[in-house]
């Protein structure tokens, strides 16, 4: 690919990084000033992919069910129906599932922290007091999860809603300056 040919492309297609900013921007405000729509909205979005999910593999499956394999597929499928009808008819249970596997998730991760710290603080590193602290906090953030799992869901939906919102806003002004250099190439 030359040069011209980048050009062409970056002016093409600059428009779909700002596009792709904004909406994670209105996502990120959506999730920070209504969160708990935006987490009910996430869960029927899942519910909706795991059913279509659920269908291709049940398709994939059976039409090559000369295979060794085809039953796995068929698996996948009526699993992922499940759980999307699941998310659609009982949110409630999805988010609290959702919480209840980030709380154990945060928990054993912060114990294998804890254990790293250890073992650095033995080979000398300096940095072993970190890992101790994030181990600690990683815990406790699983704890106060599995103690309070409505709380815990509104809280990682404003995280998710930052993330998004500062990812939104870096995209938007990657766009505008890939729209900026690709018009000074040009003019070049």
């Amino acid at each position: 690919m030359t040069s011209i040919d980048a050009t062409r492309a970056v002016k093409a297609l600059w428009w779909l990084v700002l596009i792709r900013g904004v909406l994670a921007v209105i996502f990120g405000l959506y999730a920070l000033f209504s969160p708990a729509a935006a987490l009910l909205a996430l869960v029927f979005v899942f519910g909706f992919y795991a059913i279509m999910d659920g269908v291709a593999a049940l398709v994939v499956g059976f039409q090559h069910r000369r295979t060794s394999h085809w039953g796995w597929h068929v698996v996948q499928g009526v699993v992922s129906l499940v759980a999307g009808l699941i998310a659609l008819f009982w949110p409630g249970p999805t988010i609290f599932a959702l919480v209840i596997i980030i709380a154990v998730w945060s928990i054993v991760l912060g114990v294998t922290e804890i254990v790293e710290a250890f073992t650095a603080r033995r080979h000398g590193s300096s940095s072993w007091v970190w890992l101790l602290v994030g181990g600690i906090v990683a815990i406790l953030f699983g704890i106060v999860l599995i103690v309070s799992p409505t709380a815990g869901a509104l809280t990682l939906l404003w995280v998710i809603g930052a993330f998004a919102l500062v990812f939104g806003v870096v995209h938007v002004v990657w766009a505008f300056r890939l729209r900026r250099a690709a018009k000074a190439v040009s003019t070049m």
